[in-house]
């Protein structure tokens, strides 16, 4: 029953997107795929944008993330705000003025071609490691409610989720985005907020009994002051929010694309800000979400799994919540993960295009600019395949932690670069730019293990910070006695 019901919802959204894309992607330029004609409404953009930054994982890893941790990712959250202003204020009037396509156009204009290509190269791996963590976890979830029982491998599964995402993004690109992501938000939303109506009414609790549940529940711990040496402690974690929101926003050609198809620097703002003010309550509902979970759980007497992913989806298949929950819950990781996979190909097809090929400015004596573009597409798609089923194989932990992760090793040399170019007149060598973005990471993982073997303390998400700090100084270094 189960397979038939999610495969049902699956094609009957798709086909709505797919409805969408038509009557929004009749221009098929490189400028509607890239840029949308500069035309798109804040609203919509600060709205879609939700759905594009949370994702699947968020209906089932940061639920599953209070088991861990309690409500202490709200503290993060609350960071996330105050960087979203630090975009809104400093980093998107430096794009607007600049007239950017792709952001790591700066780094060209700033410091020269290879560190053009060295931004543009981190921002790709960052992007693909971390858009596919979130892919796998719905891919994986899908698998066990519909394509296991139906004797379809994984490969299979990604391969038609990828292509059903490709069939809607290949024409106008970021223009037909806009329009699907704000649908496939309301969706997710929607989803959400009922769902978390239905289990509370399941376990006989309204509104108040929801409050007096997570407020005494042991899981319902929001703000940690007391422990320094807590990944959880609030400094550590609001900072981390902060700078975590700067590089996995506003330096990441995905989120940043939506809003630089606006009119104009001040509509832009107000996109972002509406976008910053949201992204705390939403994210409250899934932590409330978790507690309710694990609440459930344990007075039924369920064994919670070791990974802490599959709570939400293991009660749903095992119909502890009825038909209802189940639907929205298929509805619910599938608008998201649509969402933010259509965003992270399309961002990665723009940057190609632009940063590496340059098709707008090189044009083929053989082929076509949107051809070429449509190539690209193609290719991303390939390598989204490849990322995906690398990330099946490795991953050992909770989705959202490996995202943050990965964030921090890969999003740090990018705080270095922009920072530096932004708040210093210094001019390092170009050629020499690469080497120290590279060996900044590496830097960071040698002294993680350092660290730890020699105190037993282990870096939480403030490695990111130390990561752009290290950029940063090398590129001081290596730009003494010359200014620009």
């Amino acid at each position: 029953m189960y397979p038939v019901i999610t495969a049902v919802v699956v094609i009957a959204y798709f086909l709505v997107l797919l409805l969408v894309s038509h009557l929004t992607g009749r221009e098929r330029t490189n400028d509607a795929f890239f840029r949308a004609g500069r035309r798109s409404p804040w609203f919509l953009v600060a709205f879609g944008m939700i759905g594009a930054s949370v994702s699947g994982v968020s209906f089932v890893s940061v639920p599953g993330y209070v088991g861990a941790t309690q409500m202490t990712y709200l503290q993060m959250c609350i960071g996330f705000f105050f960087g979203y202003l630090v975009i809104a204020f400093l980093l998107l009037p430096l794009y607007y003025r600049h007239g950017l396509t792709t952001i790591y156009t700066y780094l060209q204009q700033r410091f020269g071609s290879a560190s053009h290509k060295t931004g543009t190269s981190f921002f790709l791996i960052s992007k693909l490691t971390g858009a596919c963590a979130r892919f796998y976890l719905v891919c994986l979830i899908l698998q066990q409610f519909v394509f296991d029982s139906l004797g379809i491998p994984f490969l299979v599964t990604t391969l038609i989720m990828l292509l059903l995402v490709w069939l809607y993004t290949r024409g106008s690109g970021i223009r037909t985005l806009v329009y699907t992501d704000t649908l496939q938000t309301l969706c997710m939303l929607s989803a959400l907020v009922v769902t978390i109506v239905l289990i509370a009414d399941k376990m006989g609790l309204d509104l108040r009994g929801v409050y007096h549940t997570v407020a005494q529940s042991d899981y319902g711990r929001i703000f940690v002051f007391d422990d320094w040496a807590s990944k959880q402690n609030f400094w550590k974690q609001f900072l981390s929010g902060v700078f975590v929101a700067i590089v996995m926003t506003g330096l990441d050609q995905d989120m940043m694309q939506k809003n630089l198809t606006c009119k104009n620097i001040r509509e832009a703002q107000k996109d972002m800000c509406t976008y910053g003010i949201c992204f705390i309550p939403v994210n409250l509902l899934f932590l409330v979400l978790g507690v309710l979970l694990y609440t459930f759980a344990n007075r039924q007497g369920i064994a919670v799994p070791a990974q802490s992913d599959t709570l939400f989806p293991m009660l749903v298949q095992q119909g502890w919540f009825g038909m209802t929950v189940t639907v929205l819950f298929i509805l619910g990781i599938t608008a998201a993960a649509f969402s933010s996979v259509d965003s992270a190909l399309t961002a990665l097809t723009t940057s190609v295009c632009i940063d590496l090929l340059d098709i707008e400015g090189k044009p083929s004596p053989r082929l076509s600019a949107e051809r070429r573009r449509q190539t690209v597409h193609i290719l991303v798609v390939a390598l989204f395949v490849v990322f995906t089923l690398i990330f099946k194989a490795v991953n050992s932990t909770s989705v959202i932690d490996a995202i943050y992760i990965m964030a921090s090793y890969t999003y740090g040399p990018l705080l270095g670069l922009f920072a530096f170019g932004m708040f210093t007149r210094r001019q390092p060598r170009d050629r020499w730019i690469p080497p120290v973005a590279v060996a900044s990471p590496l830097l960071c993982y040698a002294l993680n293990l350092s660290v730890a073997r020699a105190t037993g303390y282990h870096f939480g998400y403030e490695l990111l910070m130390l990561n752009g700090l290290l950029t940063f100084a090398g590129l001081w270094a290596l730009s003494l006695g010359h200014s620009k």
